[in-house]
């Protein structure tokens, strides 16, 4: 595993459904490897991703509350890539005007839905029954997935608990029934996670070839309707008679809120006193763990304090405010991992109110934490995201996924004026301008010691928050930006290049006669 602090260096976070392309939304086809050879002559190591797992409208369509730990998410397979493979014809990738800047899932979704349907026909009447045998002996998960997503479509997408008991409870004859009766639907679920994992394996190698690395993300907590929780139900705090969750995660009131924050997700029993369920506990995350490293280079764990201690709040509370502390597995649970799958390259989000305790966690590990540019300017100089304060085993970001743009804080009338001074005095400018604010935390990013840098592709291009990517606490308008082509040139690439060569991020390099730093 490449770790992601080994050398100086730097990349650029951009999801997937991001990525240019004239069917909706970004995916794995030529925009995702167009997009590889624009940081490679960018001069970028690294490609940070959101998380790839499948998504649904019930949730907003978010990353991080997927119906899966395991599986890749259907809307990013390729048309132009099935087109390749002979499973879908010209006339199927006929579009009705997608916008190239947002992704509109309530278009997309069964316009996807529909083509994959056709591809799976043309593929079993081809004699691909017996890849899917093959796939899903390798991948035994997949089973479970596949029968899960047909369960749903029977009972016409109520949550697993409130399915018939013998299935909610995973009996093993209303499973082989099931299993029988929906076997061409189980097999067309099968068939989707095939292509998805054949895609990735080509982009994959496409950016290994080119020198790019990818940091994927992995949200701690799983949803309570996700296959995950259906199918490992004891390694969960779930009632025995409901199936419903007795505590559910988030975090406590603090500066930013009021009430906390109250996500839902169910806890996982880390401290239950049972050898069994500590045993599926621990192949449950190796499974996961094993799986998300065999498709990228690194990864990001989202809210990584919880491994030292979660916030647990009882079910059927409105808000955080009455959960208490519990302790997390700690160094332990690393540990086991790496026991099982070698040192693991990880960055923590080590974000938000973080106690010693975290940071001896994080630091034991030797995992980079991350710093923020924007959440440095609130009149400190001892504020930890100031680049002055910064170690080298930690990972700078001019923004995340889940806060305004660079240009959208400066424009913001909530961020106050005294942070917008101190930043621009930071950056050793005299101005109020606007223009050149992205790139101004552009400089104080590369110009750190942090050994790796990343920027937000909005930030790179100097966006507004009309181009944001996530609001926290709101379920509509997340997750749809998408980056026109016409913004990743090679002009574009030529002057990151030439930045990343001044501050000294381009791995193994020299300065060549037209001073941009080629590979030698």
């Amino acid at each position: 595993m490449k770790q992601p602090t080994s050398e100086r260096s730097s990349g650029i976070l951009l999801h997937i459904t991001s990525l240019p392309g004239p069917y909706g939304i970004g995916d794995l086809g030529r925009g995702a490897h167009e997009f590889v050879n624009f940081l490679e002559a960018a001069g970028q190591s690294w490609w940070q991703i959101l998380p790839l797992g499948p998504t649904s409208p019930v949730f907003g369509n978010s990353p991080y509350m997927s119906g899966s730990a395991l599986a890749g998410n259907p809307l990013l397979i390729s048309p132009e890539l099935l087109l390749e493979q002979g499973l879908i014809s010209p006339s199927e990738l006929e579009t009705s005007g997608f916008s190239e800047y947002l992704v509109d899932f309530g278009q997309v979704i069964p316009w996807k839905e529909k083509l994959l349907d056709s591809a799976f026909q043309r593929f079993m009447a081809g004699g691909g029954e017996k890849k899917l045998d093959e796939f899903a002996d390798r991948t035994p998960w997949v089973r479970d997935h596949a029968l899960f997503l047909a369960l749903k479509e029977r009972f016409r997408q109520k949550p697993w608990h409130r399915w018939p008991e013998g299935l909610r409870r995973r009996k093993s004859g209303p499973l082989h029934s099931a299993a029988r009766e929906l076997r061409r639907r189980v097999r067309r679920h099968i068939f989707a996670q095939y292509i998805f994992f054949g895609q990735w394996r080509k982009l994959r190698r496409h950016a290994q070839d080119r020198g790019v690395a990818i940091i994927g993300d992995l949200p701690i907590y799983v949803a309570h309707d996700s296959v995950d929780t259906w199918a490992n139900q004891e390694i969960f705090a779930l009632d025995a008679a409901s199936s419903r969750p007795t505590h559910v995660a988030g975090v406590p009131p603090d500066y930013f809120s009021k009430t906390g924050q109250l996500w839902g997700n169910p806890l996982y029993r880390w401290n239950s006193g049972s050898r069994k369920v500590e045993q599926h506990l621990m192949a449950w995350w190796e499974t996961r763990l094993q799986t998300l490293f065999s498709l990228v280079d690194a990864v990001r764990i989202d809210h990584f304090r919880g491994f030292a201690s979660y916030w647990s709040v009882p079910a059927g509370e409105v808000t955080a405010v009455n959960g208490t502390w519990r302790q997390g597995p700690g160094i332990t649970f690393f540990r086991e991992m790496e026991q099982r799958l070698g040192r693991l390259a990880v960055i923590a989000e080590d974000l938000g109110i973080i106690t010693p305790e975290v940071e001896r966690l994080r630091d034991e590990l030797e995992f980079p934490g991350m710093k923020i540019l924007l959440f440095g300017f609130d009149g400190s100089p001892a504020n930890s995201h100031l680049p002055h304060t910064y170690g080298q085993n930690c990972v700078v970001y001019t923004g995340t996924h889940d806060n305004d743009t660079a240009v959208g804080w400066f424009l913001s009338p909530e961020v106050p004026r005294e942070a917008k001074v101190q930043a621009k005095r930071y950056a050793n400018r005299d101005d109020m301008e606007v223009d050149t604010f992205h790139r101004d935390l552009l400089y104080l990013a590369f110009s750190s010691t942090a050994r790796l840098a990343i920027l937000p592709m909005q930030d790179l291009l100097g966006f507004g928050n009309d181009c944001r990517m996530n609001r926290p606490g709101t379920t509509r308008g997340n997750w749809q930006w998408r980056c026109a082509p016409r913004f990743i040139t090679r002009e574009l690439a030529d002057w990151l290049r030439e930045k990343t060569v001044f501050f000294g991020r381009l791995p193994e390099t020299g300065t060549s006669e037209d001073g941009k730093g080629r590979k030698q």
